[in-house]
């Protein structure tokens, strides 16, 4: 039987905003019988648990559904059908009656198939082997599960029971109260905690970005015999990025290899140190000599053939004893106009010099990398954020939630809000590349037309100097000469990776450390060096 459902993982999917997915949906309704995107789905949600339950003990092999009166639950209401005429013990907890058209047929059709609907879920779930949530779809903009008197309540209750005593629970389309444009609670509510999402029709951002890492667990996109999941969604009417109204996402897309391989520095015999260029990392005041260290160290994982350190500081090292290879020496001595590209920030501190040296570089027509102090520095000085504007071709802004609040005047609530939306306005206000970064780091051009959300990394990156690392490995690729967009998409996955790689191997997310990043960086960049080359289509 051909699989109803595809893995997300490694796949530069387009992903679509609710406005978009319901367009794909009208114009689909208007073409098929009616209830058939409801049976496909529902089709689609039973096979992925039958494969599942397959491998799990007979008595062990039962599935209870949380409905909602909408498409959702009707969604689970098939699927629950589908598997029990596959001879699966189902039941269906439905604490209010199903009421548009489709959603009532598919309560017909589960009820004809002798499926168990009860308004609440089971006193004991012993037997348990999966519960689904399909209480609330997209677009929904009430919170999850609502107040005190909400039929829903119980619901939630017993879903987060089960999840912590390590039940696994697929959430249908998307977690009931889950914004599946910006990841974040619809009206401040608790979504459900999902190990598994099974999304129709397309893959959405809020699945990847923001909370909706945590909330939607493993995704798997269920096409529903539509070829949206694969197509780029038409563009709406023209929008500014900080309108009002909702920001369509045309070229949008989960960040793949696919996206960024083809501009990968390959290495030929008959190359040579120069090939791979020179990079500078400047910061490292007095006191906060490690950064630009720790930066450098990356670059040089990464592939860069030259790589100097320009300190500000006056008490640097005379040379890095790990790694002799870096050239470590006074920011005022270096030829920056030499400079294949520069990454500028880690540890630069925030006096007059550095303000002298972040103008310096921001006036140089060479790649760089603006990071960390040298993002608060154009923050607080009109005349560098001029300067950035006026040489923002090749340039990539990396920053945090309250760096990037900070370069738009706001609080790190409003940026969190739509990282996606976030990203794009610093892009469009700057004209770089910008790398916004958190959990599903979000990667705009700097004509905010081509945006991608990363799906790689974990909690292990939350320490010191981890975007201390990710700032050289990107200066290194643009050292090599790689677009700015795709260095920074190329560095954001294989960092992130990296992460998940020491992770599966037991070295984190507790106690992982930034300077064990770059090794791992190296392996999976010389695999991907490796790999023949995909066209992106």
């Amino acid at each position: 039987m051909t699989d109803l459902y595809v893995s997300t993982r490694d796949r530069a999917l387009p992903l679509y905003t609710v406005e978009a997915l319901r367009a794909a949906e009208r114009d689909a309704l208007a073409q098929l019988p009616p209830h058939t995107l409801m049976a496909r789905a529902g089709a689609a949600a039973a096979q992925f648990l039958a494969q599942r339950l397959a491998a799990v003990d007979a008595r062990h092999r039962s599935v209870w559904f949380a409905a909602g009166p909408g498409n959702n639950g009707g969604d689970a209401l098939i699927a629950a059908a589908e598997l029990k005429r596959q001879g699966f013990a189902v039941g269906v907890a439905l604490p209010v009656e199903s009421k548009p058209d489709d959603a009532r047929w598919a309560l017909a059709s589960a009820r004809a198939a002798g499926v168990r609907i009860d308004t609440a879920l089971p006193a004991s779930l012993d037997e348990c082997a999966w519960l689904v949530d399909g209480v609330l779809g997209i677009g929904v903009e009430r919170a999850f599960p609502g107040d005190d008197a909400s039929p829903f309540n119980a619901l939630a209750h017993r879903l987060e029971s089960a999840r912590t005593r390590g039940l696994p629970i697929l959430a249908l389309d998307v977690p009931s109260g889950l914004d599946s444009d910006t990841g974040q609670a619809v009206g401040g509510g608790t979504p459900v905690i999902a190990t598994h999402t099974l999304t129709f029709i397309a893959a959405k951002p809020g699945l990847f970005t923001g909370r909706g890492r945590d909330y939607a667990g493993e995704v798997s996109v269920a096409p529903i015999g539509l070829d949206a999941w694969r197509r780029t969604p038409a563009p709406g009417p023209d929008r500014a990025p900080d309108a009002d109204a909702d920001f369509a996402a045309p070229g949008t897309f989960l960040n793949a290899p696919e996206r960024f391989a083809p501009h990968l520095p390959r290495r030929h015999a008959s190359a040579h140190k120069g090939t791979f260029g020179t990079l500078a990392v400047v910061g490292g005041a007095s006191g906060m000599m490690g950064a630009p260290i720790l930066a450098a160290r990356a670059a040089l994982y990464a592939g860069s053939g030259k790589i100097h350190v320009a300190f500000l500081g006056p008490d640097f090292p005379p040379y890095d004893p790990p790694h002799p290879e870096l050239m470590l020496g006074e920011f005022d001595a270096l030829a920056l106009e030499r400079m294949s590209a520069i990454a500028i920030g880690c540890g630069m501190g925030s006096g007059d010099l550095a303000h002298r040296a972040l103008l310096r570089v921001l006036a140089l027509d060479i790649a760089k990398v603006v990071d960390a102090d040298a993002l608060n520095g154009i923050a607080q000085h009109a005349d560098a954020a001029t300067r950035l504007r006026e040489h923002a071709t090749h340039a990539v802004l990396t920053p945090h939630p309250l760096e990037a609040a900070r370069l738009l005047g706001t609080d790190v609530a409003n940026i969190e809000r739509d990282r996606v939306r976030s990203a794009r306005t610093l892009a469009t206000r700057f004209g770089t590349t910008v790398v916004l970064k958190g959990s599903g780091t979000v990667i705009a051009s700097g004509d905010a037309r081509r945006v991608a959300i990363n799906p790689t990394g974990n909690a292990g990156l939350a320490t010191g100097g981890s975007g201390d690392t990710l700032g050289g490995m990107i200066g290194a690729l643009l050292a090599q000469r790689m677009p700015a967009f795709e260095a920074a998409c190329a560095g954001v996955f294989l960092h992130g990776r990296a992460a998940d790689a020491l992770t599966e191997e037991g070295q984190g997310p507790a106690g992982l450390t930034a300077g064990e990043l770059a090794p791992a960086f190296r392996r999976l960049f010389n695999t991907m060096l490796a790999a023949p080359v995909r066209d992106p289509g």
